[in-house]
């Protein structure tokens, strides 16, 4: 059977059993589901995911038969084609977990990935939340990482001093 591959965007008041519906209905139409993530956002549930959606089933189709479920009512959907170049892709394995918390600030993540770069470590996957406690707004982050092993101890160091100077405490675990 012939396919083709889009990105699934579904961003919708959080619900018990959304994640359930939403792939009940994509097996039930066909879909296969690849790569996926779900993450609650504030009051909301994000759900992405790389579907490879069968040709004769269009993309307004799939669309409209998501916004038919009942949970689905106050979402927003996206469903685009894509093809992705045939080239090699950074390292897609975890060696590092890496947690950061402190007070909220603007430029936070942009400091902290910057490090990644420097050192040639691939961010396979990154959650933030803030977070309230008392008169303060904290900012918690958890990175699962690829380093490059010769380069490891240098960036986690150079992690280590970034993140104190934003005023944040870091742990780190090597997997």
């Amino acid at each position: 059977m012939a396919t083709y591959k889009a990105l699934l965007t579904v961003f919708s008041p959080d619900r018990v059993g959304l994640i359930s519906e939403v792939t009940g209905l994509l097996f039930d139409h066909g879909v296969n589901i690849g790569d996926t993530s779900f993450s609650i956002l504030g009051k909301g549930g994000g759900f992405n995911s790389i579907v490879e959606i069968p040709q004769d089933l269009s993309e307004q189709d799939l669309i409209n038969a998501l916004k038919s479920l009942a949970s689905l009512i106050d979402a927003d959907i996206d469903l685009k084609r894509f093809s992705l170049p045939d080239q090699e892709a950074p390292p897609k394995s975890v060696t590092h977990q890496i947690w950061f918390e402190g007070s909220d600030q603007p430029g936070l993540l942009a400091r902290i990935s910057e490090v990644f770069t420097d050192f040639g470590g691939n961010i396979i996957s990154l959650k933030s939340e803030q977070r309230h406690n008392q008169d303060e707004r904290l900012y918690i982050t958890q990175i699962d990482a690829n380093i490059p092993p010769e380069r490891a101890s240098n960036c986690l160091a150079t992690l280590a001093n970034t993140a104190a100077g934003l005023g944040q405490k870091i742990s780190a675990q090597q997997l």
